[in-house]
């Protein structure tokens, strides 16, 4: 991993919408200073509230490793009935994405986070997040994912 930011890409998904893996592919094929990808890192697996990554599309689609991270175990009771509230008719498929790959505990140099892979195997997975891991516990390119979404997402004065 080089020790500078190559790129940044900014898209957007519908909230609670179908559209998260697609537009991550988008911003992957279109931005030429991707073309070195590696590896695809995420900070979890739903963006826009309930717009759930299907990572195994992702993976394939692209030829590449997704790795997906958390600092704590989901409450899946809570997140399933709230599936079946307000999704009744996409409630299966919403679940089965989200359920589909387990998580693994991360070792960090302070708290552990979890995390789950698709496209390499959990010793790979583990590897990229260190290697992407800077300082603390969480990667890098994700603290500067929420910087940038931070920055964007303000409203203009």
């Amino acid at each position: 991993m080089p020790g500078h930011v190559e790129g940044v890409a900014v898209s957007r998904v519908r909230v609670d919408g179908r559209d998260a893996a697609d537009r991550i592919i988008g911003i992957v094929r279109s931005v030429p200073q991707f073309e070195g990808v590696r590896g695809i890192l995420l900070d979890g697996v739903a963006v826009g509230g309930f717009n759930i990554i299907d990572l195994a599309a992702l993976s394939r689609t692209l030829g590449l490793p997704v790795v997906a991270v958390t600092r704590r175990v989901p409450d899946f009771e809570r997140i399933r009935a709230a599936l079946r509230k307000y999704f009744p008719k996409d409630f299966r498929r919403r679940w089965s994405l989200l359920r589909a790959h387990n998580l693994f505990r991360v070792p960090t140099a302070g708290e552990p986070i979890l995390a789950t892979a698709v496209g390499c195997r959990r010793a790979e997975a583990i590897a990229l997040v260190r290697r992407t891991t800077t300082r603390g516990y969480w990667p890098e390119p994700l603290r500067l994912a929420h910087a940038v979404a931070h920055a964007v997402g303000k409203p203009i004065d």
